[in-house]
Parts: structure tokens; C-alpha cells; sequence
């Protein structure tokens, strides 16, 4: 079933118009692990009436007959619930939808595959077992597992008292796993690119030489370490990583260094040595991040944008170096990129003023006093030229270099129609100031941004409150926000909450629609009710192990959007298990079973199938949670979350649904007859 299923995700990819790649490959990978489930069950059941002494077409058509019903609700409500990720529309929504599709496509084959190719196979291949042996050691702790389960639910299922207990402790404890560990939330993954982007910005008034000069100083201390070995650095025999490559972009507004340690797991130490390199430069701002396969390369899927806006540029800076200042003490040191780059109205200008009278009268329209101070200053684009295939600019500059000092641009020479050529001081008054020489707007507005990254030991959601009540929100209550300046947060923080909130409401949705699918099936409210409450059980235990995981030294598992998706992940496959009870307690109640033995009768002939199918699963992502490699970043923690949440739900549920259950039996028995004796 595992190939034909495998071919069905392609072909789910291949109808929608999806492309192969890491998205959808992960999304056939685990679509793999989640076709088994309605093999096993089928064969297990064929297999339990092969036992019972039928024969095998008769096993194979009893067998699939009696969990054809448990079969077609588990494959649907998988598919309802992955269905809505495709409506998502925010960037993540790119990342689910490829998952959503290979998973659908597969898990429907998986039914036909269960329900057709695996009796046909069984009534005509399947044998008999032989006369058992001595188990192994693996089945001796299957049999000793199981005895202890039934053992406890016989005891509990004649007390009414103990099953409300068991009830109420295994609420109470999810409720406590999901308000006290629920971790605070990142956006996505940064992937594992080692790549270091660093960028450092003068003060007002550098030129190209000053800023050489601090190149030069950088690339005399980290290009030695291009020969290095990673190991010098393990040993501590040098202070900086082995470096695989180091590039360098100088200009008069700044540096930007690109480089990568031989060693991947060394990228973070390399940013914390560049970040206290440049910190030590006298009057500058530095800015060093990794690089994102997500997003960009200068803070990326970490990066909150604090958008400082209003008509005025005075009030807009100061409030941005305040703000700034803020930050840096309330996040512990973080990475800010503002821009503009420098947070002071100190870059000297000159500031030409013409007199348009005086211009007129000498012929010179407004458009080509602009043009002609342009050509003659920093040179003016002018047309296109082709020659053959190839396009080329052409820029107009003057013939002299007239432009040594800024009095210099008061004799530029210009040309009129009228009076020859002038001087520039003859047309127009030219002032010096200060100022800044980038007016960035937003949505119209001058604004003034800071670009933040949070310490890595800090999620994203934490920082964005940080800056929201101690940054934000200190510097109004303590009347440090003149009117008509306005602080807003964007970047990632945006991104994120419009995710979850899809997200959200799409978990909501899967659960509704799960729930009236059930209802359809099982022509009944109560049931698909309490096979619903399962669902919480299993979220509880993906945030448990999400937790547990980062207890581990070395482990530092983010919880982020991809992360999130696991609970998607988990209404469709945690519900399978007590679907399986469910279906079987009610055959059973049908043959004339009391309630109690109904109950019991029904775990003890699906434990089996509920096990093979929840360990399949496990193991099948223990590699990836427990022994991550290069790529595994982006899916570990949604494999963290379905390993732990199916594996935690899976352990209450062979004792919380037989508990529930027996209660709405005996409820539906005395409403039942309450109606009888009128």
C-alpha cells in the first residue's frame, strides 16, 4: 500500500499544480507514516477472525465489513481537516497547502487500498498462524502492557465514583499542560543556511576613506581564519570560527560583510563575535544576522519592524533614538537595523534655493536647472542606448571636476539662453545645514524605522510584548511621544499573528466540520462528542513534548508556525483510536453485551490495532525528532509535536474513552428507558 499511496501524493501534487520540492516532500514523507493506519487496522481485524477459526474469504469480508465504518470516518475526517489549510493565504499558507494536498491525496488512497487490495490479498494469500510458541521479549512486554490496561479498566469501569475521577484528573491535567507550558510563538523556522549578514552604519559626515579604512580593519582580522580548521576554534586554540569564504561592500553610507564558518554549527558564535567586533567601532551602528531561506537576509523570520511615523522629522528621530535606546536595555542587548541608518539629523547638506525670477529673465526653465546642477554634481541619467541586444544607460557629467568644497557649488558654471554662461550664486542662495540624507515614508507618512531581532534564547512573540509594554507603551505613559508621532509594530510580529489567527480558525473549522462528519457516520450527537475530547488530550501532549524536548542540553526547539501545524496534524489522526473503540463498543452492545463488558470487550479487541498503529508512527518519526540532520530544522518541531501529542493521547485514551463511554451507554440506556415506561 506504501508505494501505491505514495504515488497517489505525487499525483494529488501533479493535478494541483504543485511543484516537487522540500514542502511537498515533507508532506509525502509523513503522508507515508499515516497510510499505514488503515492497513493495519484492516489486516489486524482479518487476521483476530482468522484466529477465531473462520475461514479466510469469510475472515476477510467479516473483517472488513465490521471496521469498514471506524475506517471511512478516520480517512474523512483526516481529509476534512487538512482541506481548509489550502484556503490559508498568508505566507505560511504557501508551506501548509503542499503538506494538505499530499496528505489528502494519500490517505483517501489508503482507504480504497484497506478496503479492497488488502482482503482481496488476505482471503487468498493471508495463512493461518501455527501453533504459538515461547512469545519473545518484545511480545512479552506487548502481553504484560496489555494485561495491565485491561486490568485497570475492569477495576474502574463497575465504580462510577472512580470513572468521573479519571475523568476529571485527565482534564484537569490537559488543562494544566496547556495553560502552564504552552510556549511563546516564533514565525517560521530561520532554516539552517550558514550565513552571516553584517552591516555597519557611520555617523553623519564619514566619507569613502574613513570607511575603507574600517573595511580594511575587518578583513585584517577575520580573513586569517579562511585557512583555520574548525577544530582550532573547539579547542579554543583561536578566537574566531574557521571561515569557508568572507566578502566585503564598502561605500561612503556603509560596510556589509558576507561571510560563512566552515563549520555550520559555528554560525552562532560568528555573529556574537561580529556583533562585539563592531560594537567596539567608535560612532557607529552595527547590524549582524543569519541568513533566512524564508525571509530576508537581515533579521528574516525574527525581524519586528517599529514603525515610528509623523509630519515632522525632528520629533519622528527622536523618538526613534529613544526608542532605540529602550530596546537595546529592555531585550538584553538585541540586533537593530534602523533606517534610516543613522537616528540623527547631523548629515551636513548644502540646500540650493534658486530665485525663479531671476532664472526666468536669464531664460532657465525650473526642469533644466535641476538637470543641469544634477549632470554637473553627481552626473544625470539621460537616455537609453542599444547596440544590438545589449541596452546601456547613458549619464551626462561634467567635463571638469568643479566639486572639490562645498563653497565650490556656488560657482558652478551654468548655461542661459539669454545671459551665457552664469554662475549658480547669481541664480539661487546656498545654505548649509544638517539634516537627514534618507526621508523614508510609509503608507505616506515620514517614518523612521527599527528593524529588531531578538536575542536567539527569546521567541519572537515575547520581544513583540516586550517592545509593545516596556518600550512602546513607557514611552507614552511617560509623555515622551509629542502628537502626530505614531509607533506602530510590523514584520514578522505581523506576519505571525495573521498566521495563528488562520491558523486558528482553520484548527476550528477541521474540528466542526470533523465533528458533523462523525455525527453523519455514526447517526448519533453523543459519540462523535466524546471522540472529540480526545483532541484536546492530544495538543496537550505535543506541548509536553515540546517542553521535555527542550530540557535536553543542546536541544533549542522553537515553536513556530510549521511547529503549530502538528496540532492540525493530530485532530486528524488522534481521533482514529477511540474511533476504533467507539465502533466496537457499539457492535458489541448490538450482540447484547451488559455495558461493562461491552466496554471492555472493545478495548481489549482494538488494543492491539491501536498500539501497531500509534508505534508505526512513533518510530517512523523518531529519527526526526531524535536524531535531526541537515533539512530536519524545519519539520523537527512539527515532528515533536505529533510524536509526543499522538503518543500522550494514545496512553489516556485507552483509559479516558472507556470511562466516557460506559457513562453515555448507561445515560443512553436510562433516557432509554425513562422514554419505555412513558
Amino acid at each position: 500500500g506504501i508505494p501505491i499511496c505514495t504515488i497517489a501524493a505525487f499525483l494529488g501534487l501533479l493535478v494541483t499544480g504543485r511543484t516537487i520540492n522540500v514542502v511537498s516532500l515533507a508532506g509525502v514523507a509523513f503522508a507515508i507514516g499515516m497510510t499505514l493506519d488503515n492497513s493495519i487496522v484492516v489486516l489486524e481485524n482479518i487476521h483476530r477472525h482468522m484466529q477465531l477459526g473462520k475461514e479466510r474469504l469469510a475472515a476477510a469480508v467479516e473483517g472488513v465489513q465490521e471496521v469498514w465504518t471506524a475506517v471511512l470516518a478516520s480517512t474523512l475526517t483526516t481529509v476534512f481537516v487538512f482541506l481548509p489549510l489550502i484556503l490559508i493565504e498568508e505566507e505560511a499558507g504557501q508551506l501548509y497547502s503542499d503538506i494538505a494536498i499530499a496528505i489528502s491525496a494519500s490517505i483517501l488512497f489508503s482507504m480504497l487500498v484497506a478496503t479492497t487490495l488488502i482482503p482481496a490479498a488476505a482471503a487468498g494469500y493471508m495463512a493461518h498462524d501455527q501453533q504459538p510458541g515461547n512469545p519473545g521479549p518484545l511480545e512479552r512486554i506487548g502481553i504484560r502492557f496489555r494485561d495491565s490496561v485491561l486490568q485497570f479498566v475492569a477495576w474502574m469501569l463497575p465504580s462510577i465514583p472512580l470513572r468521573l475521577l479519571l475523568i476529571a484528573l485527565v482534564l484537569g491535567v490537559t488543562g494544566a499542560i496547556l495553560l502552564f507550558l504552552t510556549p511563546k510563538a516564533e514565525y517560521l523556522p530561520e532554516g539552517e543556511e550558514p550565513i552571516t549578514f553584517s552591516l555597519i552604519f557611520p555617523p553623519p559626515g564619514y566619507n569613502l576613506e574613513t570607511m575603507d579604512a574600517v573595511t580594511q580593519d575587518l578583513v585584517a582580522t577575520f580573513a586569517p581564519h579562511l585557512d583555520d580548521s574548525p577544530e582550532d576554534f573547539d579547542a579554543g586554540r583561536t578566537q574566531i570560527p574557521a571561515l569557508t569564504w568572507l566578502m566585503t561592500m564598502t561605500s561612503a553610507t556603509g560596510v556589509q560583510l558576507i561571510g560563512g564558518p566552515q563549520a555550520p554549527h559555528h554560525i552562532n558564535p560568528l555573529i556574537d563575535i561580529l556583533t562585539a567586533y563592531t560594537s567596539e567601532l567608535p560612532g557607529m551602528l552595527a547590524f549582524s544576522a543569519r541568513g533566512s531561506i524564508f525571509s530576508g537576509n537581515q533579521g528574516g523570520t525574527r525581524s519586528m519592524d517599529l514603525d515610528i511615523s509623523g509630519p515632522q522629522l525632528a520629533p519622528i528621530f527622536q523618538v526613534a533614538f529613544e526608542a532605540f535606546l529602550r530596546a537595546r536595555q529592555v531585550l538584553g542587548n538585541p540586533q537593530i537595523r534602523p533606517s534610516p541608518a543613522t537616528l540623527s539629523l547631523g548629515q551636513p547638506m548644502l540646500e540650493i534655493h534658486p530665485d525663479w525670477e531671476r532664472a526666468a529673465e536669464l531664460g532657465i526653465r525650473t526642469d533644466e536647472l535641476g538637470y543641469l546642477i544634477w549632470a554637473l554634481t553627481d552626473g544625470a541619467y539621460h537616455d537609453d542606448f542599444y547596440l544590438g541586444d545589449e541596452k546601456m544607460d547613458l549619464y551626462l557629467y561634467g567635463t571638469n571636476d568643479t566639486v572639490r568644497r562645498p563653497q565650490d557649488l556656488a560657482e558652478l558654471p551654468i548655461y542661459s539662453p539669454l545671459g551665457g554662461i552664469v554662475p549658480l550664486r547669481s541664480i539661487a542662495t546656498i545654505h548649509e545645514s544638517v539634516n537627514t540624507d534618507t526621508i523614508r515614508r510609509v503608507n505616506g507618512e515620514r517614518t523612521v524605522t527599527l528593524s529588531i531581532v531578538s536575542p536567539r534564547d527569546m521567541p519572537l512573540e515575547a520581544a513583540v510584548q516586550a517592545v509593545e509594554q516596556q518600550v512602546v507603551g513607557a514611552l507614552r505613559a511617560e509623555g515622551r511621544v509629542p502628537q502626530g508621532v505614531t509607533l506602530r509594530i510590523a514584520g514578522a510580529s505581523d506576519k505571525l499573528h495573521a498566521t495563528r489567527a488562520a491558523l486558528l480558525e482553520n484548527l476550528l473549522i477541521a474540528g466542526v466540520l470533523a465533528y458533523l462528519l462523525m455525527v453523519a457516520i455514526f447517526a448519533h450527537w453523543g459519540y462523535p462528542l466524546l471522540i472529540m475530547l480526545t483532541v484536546p488530550l492530544g495538543i496537550a501532549g505535543g506541548i509536553l513534548g515540546l517542553w521535555l524536548m527542550n530540557l535536553l542540553p543542546g536541544v533549542r526547539q522553537p515553536f513556530d508556525m510549521i511547529s503549530m501545524l502538528g496540532f492540525l496534524v493530530l485532530v486528524g489522526i488522534v481521533v482514529n483510536n477511540p474511533i476504533l473503540l467507539v465502533t466496537q463498543a457499539r457492535a458489541n452492545l448490538k450482540a447484547g453485551m451488559a455495558v461493562t463488558q461491552a466496554v471492555l470487550e472493545s478495548t481489549r479487541a482494538r488494543l492491539r490495532p491501536i498500539m501497531m498503529t500509534t508505534l508505526t508512527t512513533v518510530f517512523g518519526l523518531a529519527p526526526l525528532v531524535f536524531l535531526p540532520r541537515s533539512g530536519t530544522e524545519l519539520y523537527r518541531g512539527l515532528g515533536i509535536i505529533v510524536l509526543f501529542g499522538l503518543l500522550f493521547s494514545t496512553l489516556l485514551t485507552l483509559t479516558f474513552v472507556p470511562a466516557a463511554l460506559s457513562l453515555l451507554f448507561e445515560g443512553t440506556q436510562r433516557r432509554r428507558s425513562r422514554l419505555a415506561r412513558g
